[in-house]
């Protein structure tokens, strides 16, 4: 039986200190057939001659590519563009973390057993890890309600480093990547909410990755505390960093795909953005009536609040 082929595609920027570990943990998978892409978003340190040195003694395992500086959406949108759509999955990597050797296999075996002719998606838990990667605690947890579109538009519970998509979700979103990225909030978000729509999430428990946690992680999960964790989302907040961006990416999600979405998704959709613009009385009646959700109660009692403050 032949193995199954997969690309990761791998971004960095400035991650010299622990490129070597990431990239010897990819060349460690079994019983796929893989290959990494590699584009550089415009490193200022050791990376890039790390990156090329790996690239002559893997010459055909490894291909490098070293790009201007796009940013971490930007940079992984780009890497879609290069690669070619003739492997059977195709699986995002961050720069910093260590994948356990059967993240692919694992995750390529759960995927053949899906409906093979929809967009599908893998993504896990992750063993949370410090610098040194001792670990932390296990994140995220199993959902506890359905990875649909309705959570989708209003929380990402899909870490981007875990996920692996199959060749019909990277075609679909390759062929139709955003002109103005300034609207999506992540690209692995965007990515969750496209297949969620259209097909099927599927998350593992087990963790596949050691994730590390440091001071010069772009995005990450958190071991902070729960007090910790709110007094910083409420600083976050008031400085106004994140309003309107989970409308913002909505508006331009039903922008490119409505005409594929079923007449209950695109009314369901219609009404979140809609609504927006009412009266308070009637934000608030539909605040606590919509169909759109996060996982946990205290977080969706906090998106119900910001629509009826029309920061959503």
């Amino acid at each position: 039986m032949n193995k199954p082929t997969v690309c990761i595609m791998l971004s960095t920027y400035n991650g010299a200190p622990y490129i070597d570990e990431q990239i010897e943990s990819l060349l460690s998978q079994h019983d796929v057939d893989f290959r990494i892409h590699i584009r550089d978003d415009g490193s200022s340190d050791g990376t890039v001659q790390k990156l090329i040195e790996y690239g002559n003694v893997y010459p055909d395992q490894i291909q490098v590519n070293v790009g201007k500086n796009l940013g971490v959406i930007g940079s992984f949108f780009e890497l879609m563009r290069q690669t070619k759509p003739v492997y059977d999955f195709y699986a995002f990597c961050d720069q910093d973390d260590v994948w356990k050797p059967d993240k692919l296999i694992r995750a390529a075996k759960k995927l053949k057993l899906r409906q093979s002719n929809i967009p599908l998606m893998y993504c896990s838990s992750t063993q949370m890890v410090d610098q040194d990667l001792n670990n932390l605690n296990v994140w995220p947890t199993l959902p506890s309600k359905p990875l649909s579109m309705y959570n989708a538009v209003v929380e990402n519970r899909c870490v981007g480093c875990t996920m692996i998509l199959n060749q019909i979700t990277f075609e679909r979103v390759r062929g139709n990547i955003p002109a103005d990225l300034t609207k999506v909030i992540m690209h692995d978000w965007w990515i969750y909410l496209f297949v969620s729509a259209f097909g099927e999430v599927i998350f593992d428990e087990e963790p596949t990755i050691l994730y590390r946690q440091h001071q010069g992680n772009v995005l990450g999960g958190s071991n902070e505390s729960w007090i910790m964790k709110w007094k910083n989302r409420w600083v976050r907040f008031m400085k106004g960093n994140n309003h309107f961006i989970l409308s913002k990416q909505a508006q331009l999600f039903m922008h490119l795909y409505k005409d594929q979405l079923s007449a209950q998704q695109q009314k369901d959709l219609q009404q979140f953005l809609y609504q927006l613009n009412a009266s308070w009385i009637n934000r608030i009646i539909y605040a606590i009536k919509m169909p759109f959700y996060r996982q946990s109660t205290l977080d969706n009692a906090v998106l119900k609040l910001i629509y009826v403050l029309k920061k959503v």
